[in-house]
């Protein structure tokens, strides 16, 4: 069943940030790739790209609207097949594991810093914004070229 997507997709998340506060909170980032990538603790109080900034209850007023959106679609669409389905679920486990943080901690931990060699260092951000990203782009794809519905065969 596509929820276990979304748990593992959260579970993923809720550990590394886990690791992420014990291993980089008050500490000097971890450089893993030379002026390229590096694991680095911060507390993004806003939402992607640090817009927002200190306006949790709208944010998370706006995520719970989100995520009923995508459930009353999800019962109300029987039609859809396995990869938007798949796609949803996979949005639902990374706005959760945000949701999760901005409820419990007032923001949200993001741990992992890319710098493209100080041409573009691209915004802080964790696996939650990994996974959204990956599966926002694989719907839209699906959206743009029709093939978000399932094909039922032709019966010859």
């Amino acid at each position: 069943m596509h929820i276990i997507l979304a748990l593992i997709i959260v579970g993923l998340d809720q550990l590394s940030k886990y690791i992420a506060i014990l291993n980089l909170k008050g500490k000097e980032p971890i450089p893993v790739i030379n002026n390229f990538l590096q694991f680095k603790y911060v507390e993004n109080r806003g939402a992607a790209f640090g817009i927002l900034q200190n306006k949790q209850l709208p944010l998370i007023v706006f995520t719970i609207i989100i995520l009923i959106g995508i459930f009353i679609y999800l019962k109300k669409n029987n039609n859809l097949n396995k990869m938007t389905i798949m796609s949803l679920w996979g949005i639902v486990g990374g706005t959760i594991g945000n949701l999760i943080d901005r409820v419990r901690l007032n923001f949200v931990v993001d741990f992992i810093d890319v710098n493209f060699w100080g041409y573009y260092d691209f915004p802080v951000f964790n696996i939650a914004d990994s996974f959204l990203v990956v599966f926002t782009i694989l719907l839209s794809g699906l959206v743009f070229f029709e093939k978000y519905e399932r094909v039922d065969e032709i019966e010859e």
